[in-house]
């Protein structure tokens, strides 16, 4: 297999996600993601998405992790956990995707718009960086085989 770079920005999501889901993706019950109504809609949304986790013969690649996300909420907001000046710990689902650099900026816009409309939170921390390189496998020339030739014993 040949190895290749593209050139590819980074999509990564933060999405709450109930302690009941944080502890069955714990134990290793990846039918939890399916099962939560967020991430089902989040993964929904995102397959929907033909731009998103393109590697060669692979298509909506994603990676993700459960963790922690901490905040304090300040004053004017309207937060969906937590109340005003207490500091809050929320069980996160992290998402994160890959698409082509060269996708043009109202496309992304776009993209990024998509999750916002569905995301839960009042200030979604979804994060989009600039250009990178990643591994992509490229399909290698394959040459013709060198004609055999037969020894004959005489």
């Amino acid at each position: 297999m040949h190895i290749e770079l593209k050139s590819v920005r980074k999509l990564r999501i933060h999405w709450p996600i109930p302690m009941e889901t944080m502890t069955r993706l714990s134990r290793g019950e990846l039918s939890a993601l399916e099962a939560d109504a967020g991430i089902a809609r989040l993964l929904e949304t995102l397959q929907a998405s033909p731009e998103l986790g393109g590697f060669g013969n692979y298509h909506h690649v994603f990676e993700s992790s459960a963790g922690f996300e901490g905040f304090t909420v300040a004053e004017g907001a309207n937060p969906t956990l937590g109340s005003v000046g207490q500091r809050t710990i929320s069980p996160t689902f992290v998402f994160t995707s890959y698409f082509d650099a060269a996708l043009e900026e109202p496309a992304v816009h776009q993209l990024v718009q998509r999750i916002v409309e569905i995301h839960p939170w009042e200030v979604p921390v979804i994060e989009v960086s600039g250009p990178l390189n990643v591994s992509s496998s490229a399909a290698q020339a394959i040459s013709a085989p060198e004609p055999t030739q037969e020894r004959i014993a005489s």
